[in-house]
């Protein structure tokens, strides 16, 4: 029996086949396993979505691996389709993906929109672990949940209030920052979606997150949660534009309120 298409886009489906196919050619016997995952994981994806993937190798690339990986990547940034200029993931040694370690080296990592390989910690979290693990959807190799640890609801949540109050620090150092489209209604739609896992001890969409905001938090943030979603299309467009002014300074103080929520479940788990 064929296997069922990853995606029901024809067109990202040839360019990860070009992507894994590519990859299992430059590493061989050192590759593992690959797979999608985020939003068209879990079944939240729309036309501006990027396409987060994650391979699992034996080994830490060679530096002969990692220059053919980062030719691959050029290449397919220079293919003419939108999902291959946003190519999103990171090449993870077994190992290293096994259960998080801070200690561990930065995986490999290419950016939404990037046609370079850096190492990043991008993906190195819990977050990507489990969502994985859940919702994964196999490319090509073994079962995500072969090669990942199961990680509990009192971990993940310990690493969204962790991860909550870090982008609150670099928000309020630097306010301007978000000062744009593409940024105002980002910072909307991840705090309700972080707020949500806090609720729910499972990672789900920013539609998601967002669709329970409106109707569990307070009905002041509901005009604000409705704008963030509707500047959803054509994201990428909306970067060099300044974001109005009342929903800016709105998303400040979301931001403060989304805290102390956060707080609370921390007490409510204690």
């Amino acid at each position: 029996m064929t296997p069922a298409p990853p995606t029901p886009l024809p067109e990202l489906n040839a360019v990860l086949r070009d992507l894994i196919t590519s990859v299992q050619s430059i590493l061989g016997d050192n590759f593992v396993a690959a797979y999608l995952q985020g939003s068209f994981a879990v079944g939240d994806f729309d036309n501006d979505s990027d396409v987060d993937f994650l391979v699992v190798v034996e080994d830490e690339a060679s530096e002969d691996h990692a220059a053919a990986l980062q030719a691959l990547h050029a290449r397919l940034c220079d293919l003419d389709s939108y999902w291959a200029r946003h190519l999103e993931g990171s090449y993870f040694p077994k190992a290293t993906l096994r259960r998080f370690d801070p200690t561990s080296q930065q995986p490999l990592y290419v950016d939404n929109g990037s046609r370079v390989l850096v190492r990043s910690n991008h993906d190195n979290t819990l977050v990507v672990r489990w969502a994985l693990r859940e919702h994964g959807i196999t490319l090509a190799g073994l079962d995500a949940n072969t090669l990942i640890d199961p990680v509990s609801a009192s971990d993940l949540r310990q690493e969204i209030s962790s991860t909550m109050r870090r982008w609150a620090e670099m928000i309020f150092a630097e306010p301007e920052q978000m000062n744009n489209r593409w940024y105002q209604p980002f910072a909307v739609l991840s705090y309700c979606r972080m707020l949500h896992t806090l609720h729910t001890g499972r990672i789900g969409s920013k539609p998601a997150g967002a669709e329970w905001a409106t109707g569990a938090l307070d009905s002041r943030w509901s005009g604000l949660i409705q704008r963030a979603r509707q500047e959803r299309p054509n994201q990428f467009l909306k970067t060099q534009q300044r974001a109005d002014p009342g929903d800016f300074q709105s998303t400040l103080d979301f931001i403060k309120y989304a805290l102390d929520m956060s707080r609370s479940y921390e007490t409510a788990q204690l």
